[in-house]
């Protein structure tokens, strides 16, 4: 039996959302990896060009982007400083909780992701 999107989309795993809260709101450097995510929602970035567009450090960029990828939020193309970053298939199956995640965050603090 083969799932759509959606069917996914509404099943999602209550440990998936553990896994994106803590990442995203539980832990240090949340702030910085939904960042990270927003930018890469509209298109691919290599490091250097993700510290410029945040006005992160590029070793944190870094960090970030080695976290993400390990926990297959993003996924990189092509090797080195040329690596283009992306959002992952996983992640864009459950961007309906990175979505809450970030309207609950803004609501709760003085946080502003989006304008």
């Amino acid at each position: 039996m083969r799932l759509s999107v959606r069917a996914i989309k509404a099943n999602c795993n209550p440990q998936i959302k553990r896994l994106l809260w803590f990442l995203f709101a539980g832990s240090r450097g949340g702030l910085n990896r939904i960042r990270i995510v927003l930018v890469l929602k509209k298109r691919p970035y290599n490091t250097h060009q993700l510290a410029n567009e945040i006005g992160i450090d590029y070793k944190s960029i870094q960090h970030h982007l080695k976290v993400l990828e390990r926990n297959n939020l993003i996924t990189s193309s092509g090797q080195k400083y040329a690596a283009q970053y992306f959002i992952s298939t996983f992640l864009e199956i459950h961007l309906n909780v990175f979505d809450e995640i970030v309207t609950r965050l803004e609501n709760s603090s003085l946080v502003k992701f989006r304008e």
